[in-house]
């Protein structure tokens, strides 16, 4: 047979003696440590092992390398084992020491094959909750093999590969053929993994299967038939009362981390998904605990924020400046724009977001209430010389201090720090309190 090497970097946690690597392809590939010698027991002690060294046994053309190979491998001669579709590599060294590297190629199976086996084990209810379990049943064997499907090796499978230049099985191939047996031992992925598919998955494409599977068996007389709302609402005084709600968590939970075997696809950066992740969480935490406060069903919903609205307040809650560098690219920003949206939305939010960056020309009857605050705002000795400019502004004359006038009615302070206007403080109901609060804010370094 030809042997497919697919093998790239990567890894996958697993058995005891397992280094694990990051991310990785999906031909990715585990290394187990070198394992002590096997002297005075059985070579293997699980069925998994047992059958692979009997279809080993069965198989071999030159028992005499075989035996050989054997001893080597009882005796610790064997090294950390690669395994990676396709391939399994190690160090094998001689009685003098000498170190050898093998390879034994296995063929993989085929994306048809693999579809039988996968439509196999979702029809047998106890192979995929063995599976997504992460244990492999013996007859699993057979039932592979009764859908075309040989898991085992057979009669050729196996191709040496040595650097002693033997032209086909050597003492080195076969130790490291019997060292694969104590790997089944403690896991017998591994063999799913020799043949093209990794732990990982294999379990989300049986998930998928099962999934798709349960949608497909299911009835129409399978749904809930449920009850209409205004049929249990009348009835609430006869129905028993509901338990009350869990209490609020102290903190958020942790978001699925995308730390996995498989690189993300072409254009999805896992860490920005990540960083998104926990801020969601963070959100669904304070929702939450907005929803069950008291006198919530009275206050009305926030608006929901535009794409450039919602970067700035991903920015105001993230310490990382490299995050806030590639927020300020997504939107079209320079980082002192984002800096000043920032220092706004710390003022008020996506009122205050508004206020630094729409032109917004109030009409007859806002601009109206607007020069009425300002009329009343103050005694007339101690009123500042306005001048009044656009968009809902006035600025006080001879000093670096802003008023606005937002759209909801409310006064919002600015000051001029290096040639640029920036938020000053909170809103406030009149134009004098506005003034004050600009007056004696130092302004926003921006």
């Amino acid at each position: 047979m030809t042997g497919a090497d697919s093998g790239s970097n990567g890894g996958s946690g697993g058995v005891s003696g397992v280094s694990s690597g990051g991310r990785g392809t999906e031909g990715n590939e585990r290394t187990f440590a070198a394992l002590p010698p096997a002297r005075g027991r059985a070579f293997a002690q699980t069925w998994w092992g047992q059958a692979w060294l009997k279809a080993l046994e069965d198989t071999a053309l030159d028992l005499g390398q075989l035996k050989k190979g054997r001893k080597q491998a009882r005796d610790g001669a064997v090294g950390a084992v690669s395994v990676r579709p396709g391939r399994i590599t190690a160090v094998v060294r001689d009685r003098d020491g000498t170190a050898q590297r093998s390879d034994v190629l296995l063929q993989q199976l085929s994306t048809e094959e693999w579809d039988r086996f996968l439509d196999m084990a979702v029809e047998r209810a106890g192979h995929i909750a063995a599976l997504l379990d992460r244990d492999m049943p013996p007859h699993l064997v057979e039932d592979a093999a009764s859908a075309g499907v040989e898991l085992l090796p057979g009669i050729g499978d196996l191709e040496p590969e040595c650097a002693c230049d033997a032209w086909d099985l050597c003492p080195h191939t076969a130790a490291l053929c019997y060292q694969v047996a104590r790997l089944l031992d403690e896991d017998p992925f591994v063999l799913l993994l020799m043949r093209g598919r990794g732990e990982r998955r294999l379990l989300d494409e049986l998930q998928v299967r099962s999934a798709r599977a349960a949608r497909t068996d299911r009835s129409p007389a399978d749904e809930p038939a449920g009850i209409r709302a205004d049929e249990a609402f009348a009835a609430r005084d006869i129905l028993p009362p509901l338990p009350p709600p869990p209490p609020v968590p102290e903190e958020p939970g942790l978001p699925p981390s995308l730390d996995t075997e498989a690189e993300p696809p072409p254009g999805i950066d896992a860490d920005a998904l990540e960083f998104l992740a926990a801020d969601t969480a963070g959100r669904a935490l304070r929702l939450l605990a907005d929803a069950l406060s008291a006198g919530h069903e009275r206050h009305p919903l926030d608006a929901e924020l535009t794409p450039a609205q919602d970067a700035v307040r991903l920015a105001a809650s993230c310490d990382d400046p490299l995050t806030v560098v590639r927020l300020a690219g997504g939107t079209g920003r320079r980082r002192a724009e984002l800096d000043l949206a920032v220092a706004a939305w710390h003022q008020g939010g996506a009122a205050a977001l508004a206020v630094l960056e729409e032109e917004w020309h109030p009409d007859p009857e806002a601009l109206a209430r607007a020069k009425a605050d300002l009329a009343g705002a103050w005694e007339e000795s101690e009123r500042p010389q306005l001048r009044a400019g656009a968009a809902g502004r006035w600025t006080v004359v001879g000093a670096d201090t802003q008023l606005r006038y937002g759209r909801d009615g409310r006064w919002w302070p600015y000051r001029k720090v290096r040639g640029r206007w920036v938020p000053a403080g909170p809103p406030a109901p009149d134009p004098a309190s506005a003034s004050a609060s600009a007056s004696a804010s130092v302004g926003v370094e921006v």
